[in-house]
């Protein structure tokens, strides 16, 4: 064969065509949403090979069996106490009658019917936004601890802070309390599963959650569908849910951050059990092909929702989302609290790339004459996500939002709150990920007082802040907004 130019185009022409036709046959033999699929067609027929490469680790789905094992395990344990709040429900006694407002009483339905999600009233609620004070007192309540602690996190380096609270842990276990540790493999690159070794020795458990493995990650990579939850339940009495990770970024050793503004709830009350329920059901999928024993769930026969002592305590659902299911049951809370506001919301996330109901849902609120507010980070930690971020900040600012970027160091801080009694706080972003691949869990709130702090915080925080402009956007040079662009196409998949 005679190598002609005409000869080598034919061969190119065939092998783009093989290309395109392999990249249709793999994105569409996976449900997923029509701006996902889209996406993924534009990143395989631009960049072929180096693109599949790219789907390997970030377009994969989770396997129908895992998908299983997770609802199954969902199943099991709710169906225990679900029936009396519906009852309760359909009476209409949900809420104490000074919280029983129309759009709170909404909300709590919305999550009851669309993620089982029971709303407790008799919790006290601390709210943390330092990392190094919350480490303390995290630490110090492991130190306390009497029955059992279980921790589960999305990053669990083995770094200072990282080898601290498993110093804890691991005397703890000494003392007889029974430890239990989930971690994302993939969060948490960089520790070995020899890392807890010697809590494993005392007693202790620890394995990576379901969708990675720790020893094996290289032959399964993959970049989405993790355990991005961030919660501790100590005694059956104490929980921890928020943004924080475990890790010395987290506590203001990191010369690239400097300072981590976050969020995170200490939750002292039947919520806790609830955060205990979603570790259980996390646990027990994961072990399925592991050794270690199920979790035992016993005392859910025993299980009353108790009412609130006093007008201080905090009426919460724990709310949870990711690919097990299609309820999108986080994403539909945002949407339900901006949809229903009266007066204000704002809103703190590292990471603003929302989908098209999202968007819809801030600018209608927006146009409306609601007072919408958006705090990101000044700085990037990823920066297609960053440049994606800026793509839809100067969207939102042309369409009435008022977007800030937050100056004093990175903003991780996952929060929602909305008038006078209506809050979240949790792990998930404002972005594609957190609303569909990653598995998630947030509280939502229902209490003036806990509002009033989280409204508080945010505006002492817009002192430490900058208004993105119209004018700002447009002093950008073109190359950066040419990268804005660009990121925003990628925006599904980032």
């Amino acid at each position: 064969m005679i190598w002609t130019w005409d000869v080598i185009r034919r061969i190119i022409e065939v092998l783009w065509l093989i290309n395109i036709a392999f990249a249709i046959w793999t994105v569409f033999r996976s449900r997923r949403n029509i701006a996902s699929t889209w996406a993924w067609l534009l990143v395989l027929s631009v960049f072929p090979y180096i693109g599949f490469i790219l789907y390997l680790f970030l377009g994969r789905h989770l396997s129908h069996d895992k998908i299983f094992a997770i609802q199954d395990e969902q199943k099991k344990i709710r169906d225990q106490f679900l029936s009396k709040q519906r009852d309760e429900l359909r009476k209409h006694d949900l809420l104490p009658e000074k919280d029983r407002k129309p759009r709170a009483r909404r909300l709590v339905e919305l999550n009851l019917n669309n993620d089982d999600a029971i709303l407790t009233y008799n919790n006290q609620v601390e709210v943390f936004t330092d990392g190094p004070t919350l480490f303390d007192n995290l630490v110090e309540n492991i130190n306390q601890a009497k029955e059992m602690i279980d921790v589960e996190f999305y990053t669990f380096y083995d770094d200072h802070l990282g080898n601290s609270v498993l110093a804890a842990l691991e005397e703890a276990q000494k003392r007889g309390v029974k430890v239990r540790v989930i971690y994302d493999a993939s969060g948490s690159r960089g520790t070995k599963p020899s890392f807890f070794n010697k809590l494993r020795d005392l007693g202790g458990q620890a394995q990576p959650f379901i969708s990675t493995s720790s020893k094996y990650w290289f032959i399964t990579p993959r970049m989405n569908y993790h355990l991005h939850r961030k919660v501790v339940v100590i005694d059956h009495r104490i929980g921890y849910i928020g943004g924080f990770n475990i890790g010395d970024q987290y506590v203001d050793r990191s010369q690239k951050f400097g300072h981590w503004r976050d969020t995170h709830l200490r939750v002292v009350g039947q919520a806790a059990d609830l955060m205990e329920i979603r570790f259980a059901m996390d646990w027990n999928t994961s072990c399925r092909k592991t050794r270690l024993p199920k979790y035992n769930l016993g005392w859910l026969k025993d299980f009353k929702i108790q009412t609130a002592d006093n007008d201080e305590q905090v009426p919460m659902q724990i709310v949870s989302s990711g690919p097990d299911s299609e309820n999108a049951a986080i994403r539909r809370s945002y949407q339900e609290i901006i949809a229903s506001s009266l007066d204000y919301v704002y809103i703190q996330t590292p990471y603003l790339i929302p989908e098209a109901p999202m968007l819809e849902s801030l600018i209608i609120a927006a146009k409306s004459g609601i007072d919408v507010r958006i705090m990101v980070p000044c700085m990037a930690d990823h920066t297609f996500v960053y440049r994606a971020t800026e793509y839809y900040a100067k969207y939102l600012t042309e369409n009435g939002v008022k977007v800030y970027k937050y100056d004093n160091g990175f903003i991780h801080a996952k929060t929602m709150v909305s008038d006078s009694n209506i809050s979240s706080v949790g792990s998930a972003n404002q972005d594609f990920r957190s609303y569909s691949l990653n598995f998630e869990v947030n509280s939502f709130n229902y209490s003036p007082e806990l509002s009033a702090k989280l409204k508080a915080i945010f505006e002492e925080d817009l002192k430490k802040s900058t208004l993105m402009t119209n004018e700002y956007f447009n002093q950008q040079s073109a190359w950066r907004k040419f990268k804005q662009y660009f990121s925003r196409l990628l925006s599904p998949i980032l």
